[in-house]
């Protein structure tokens, strides 16, 4: 008898995979390839909306929690995931620059937002206006670590890698089983997966399409991250990552030459070499109406629970939303009411 068997690889899943571990509990992981935002993420951890200059509610408790969590991964497992890396705002005015300086003032905002305007010239990458810092950011490299964790649970024979089926599922008042496995919980962790689960169809989870590219560009030169209309992420051997697109209709995971060109056009606003196109990838993120997570338990099923909806940000928000669904069902803490799935139940 595991206690969890949970649905879905990606950054919920093996969030919640990993505090079970942590805390000595038993868990089978379901997963296969069919929800790839996880894998196609830009992966930035910031915890400043740059277009708004401020920060979402908890958003400083989430990066001194998340900073050890994958930290002890790494360790543990012998990979490298986790880039500590700068955002450069670009400034476009002289506005843009005193709208900085005015968010930098505000408390929890100053401990992320340098005062000190960067005039480094990048080739090709004009700035006039010159950059802001934000400070204690960096990015994962999401395939590395799914890969790297996946590799893990095979060695513990703790991974099933096929598609769920939900009929296969079956409830008992104190446990449920599937396909031979017999666990005390379920988690369902699935993303966009969410929209084929039986028990969570009333949710407003919609989705949104992200697009990225990856160029080849001989001609940059960053040793950070630049946010300006796109963000451009250096990944090394001249490479770089661009994006995103946001699409709320295409729910396919198909690229599109719409978002193709429209990243470049983007793009070439902002620099002056030439580059090449080498790749482009998309993903559909898990989104809610009110872009908050969605986790709990099921009014009807005591055994079923939720962790979803951690849209744009599941690499801040994988973790603690992690911890909090878990000592929900282990300690009976109950979920927040602002993230909690029954605000929509």
């Amino acid at each position: 008898m595991k206690d969890f068997i949970i649905v879905g690889g990606g950054i919920a899943g093996i969030s919640f995979a990993e505090t079970a571990f942590r805390a000595g509990k038993t868990f089978t992981v379901v997963s296969d390839d069919s929800q790839n935002s996880s894998l196609v993420a830009g992966g930035l951890y910031n915890p400043v909306i740059l277009k708004r200059l401020n920060m979402p509610q908890d958003a400083v408790a989430h990066m001194a929690f998340i900073k050890p969590f994958y930290k002890s991964i790494e360790e543990r497992l012998k990979i490298r995931f986790d880039v500590h890396m700068p955002i450069y705002r670009k400034f476009a005015s002289v506005e843009e620059q005193n709208n900085w300086f005015a968010a930098a003032d505000k408390p929890g905002l100053d401990q992320f937002l340098s005062l000190n305007i960067i005039h480094k010239n990048y080739p090709c990458l004009p700035s006039p206006y010159g950059f802001g810092e934000v400070m204690h950011t960096g990015y994962l490299d999401t395939a590395a670590l799914v890969s790297g964790y996946h590799n893990f649970l095979r060695q513990s024979d703790s991974l099933i890698e096929e598609k769920f089926n939900h009929d296969a599922l079956v409830l008992h008042d104190d446990y449920l089983e599937y396909k031979g496995v017999m666990a005390t919980n379920i988690i369902f962790a699935e993303g966009f997966g969410i929209k084929k689960n039986p028990f969570f169809t009333n949710l407003p989870l919609n989705g949104t399409k992200g697009e990225m590219l990856i160029i080849e560009a001989p001609g940059l030169e960053l040793d950070v991250i630049i946010k300006a209309d796109v963000f451009i992420l250096p990944l090394g051997n001249t490479l770089f990552k661009v994006g995103a697109t946001y699409e709320w209709e295409d729910k396919t995971n198909i690229p599109t030459e719409a978002a193709r060109t429209e990243l470049c056009s983007r793009l070439e606003e902002i620099i002056t070499c030439d580059y090449q196109v080498v790749n482009q990838l998309a993903g559909i993120r898990p989104t809610t109406k009110d872009r908050k997570p969605l986790l709990g338990t099921h009014p009807n099923h005591k055994n079923v629970h939720l962790l979803n909806g951690l849209g744009t940000r599941g690499v801040m928000l994988g973790p603690p939303m992690a911890k909090e669904l878990f000592d929900s069902i282990i300690s009976g803490n109950p979920v927040r009411k602002e993230v909690n799935l029954e605000r929509f139940m």
